[in-house]
């Protein structure tokens, strides 16, 4: 009897499977599972297109970094290109001009700075985008002319230029001085940036909330 029950027991014939676990062949139509009421979407991609409360070539404005110094400028173009981008400032988009003068600003970021004269602390670009639309400094932005009243080499490595400015606004002129100064040694070896750009007058006699 014994024997009988193992000879049952070793027969792969003798062998059941549960139902729950009897897998179904194969066909070869996969359908992954997806929550109830929503469709399954193969190779996708969010659209790009640009929201139509924007200007149509804003995405591709925003991809674009700022210009900033170059190896091949001298001094005086380092300048002039830095208040041509103040001129039209809002081009390719609102305060580039601004963020170009950024990337021109030779200040250590961490450390207060006398770019505008005082010292402010300029780490953070938002603080010195508003100095740039502070009454005295605002002339320049969109400016209408200007003209170069003075130059000098004042050393090998230093320039300084003062330049008349007239905004876009009635009766609205300022005069202001930039000082440049040639980097030696570092990764910007060579180029000119700025070391500050001052207002002729008292910029900032009423305080400033920056």
């Amino acid at each position: 009897m014994i024997l009988m029950m193992m000879s049952s027991l070793s027969s792969p014939s003798s062998w059941s499977v549960p139902p729950l676990f009897k897998s179904k062949p194969f066909t070869g139509d996969y359908r992954p599972i997806t929550p109830a009421g929503v469709p399954f979407c193969r190779g996708v991609r969010a659209s790009s297109d640009v929201p139509d409360f924007l200007s149509a070539d804003w995405l591709e404005s925003r991809r674009k970094k700022p210009d900033g110094p170059k190896l091949n400028f001298s001094a005086e173009e380092a300048v002039e290109y830095q208040l041509d981008a103040l001129k039209h400032n809002d081009q390719p988009h609102h305060d580039y001009g601004i963020e170009v003068m950024y990337r021109f600003a030779g200040f250590d970021p961490f450390e207060r700075s006398a770019y505008f004269g005082p010292f402010f602390d300029l780490g953070q670009f938002e603080r010195f985008r508003r100095i740039f639309h502070h009454s005295t400094y605002r002339v320049l932005l969109g400016h209408k002319e200007r003209k170069v009243l003075s130059c000098l080499l004042v050393e090998e490595n230093r320039f300084k230029q003062r330049v008349w400015v007239r905004g876009n606004r009635p009766e609205e002129e300022e005069i202001f001085q930039f000082t440049m100064v040639q980097r030696v040694g570092g990764s910007w070896d060579g180029y000119w940036l700025t070391e500050s750009l001052l207002n002729d007058g008292d910029a900032f006699s009423g305080g400033l909330a920056y």
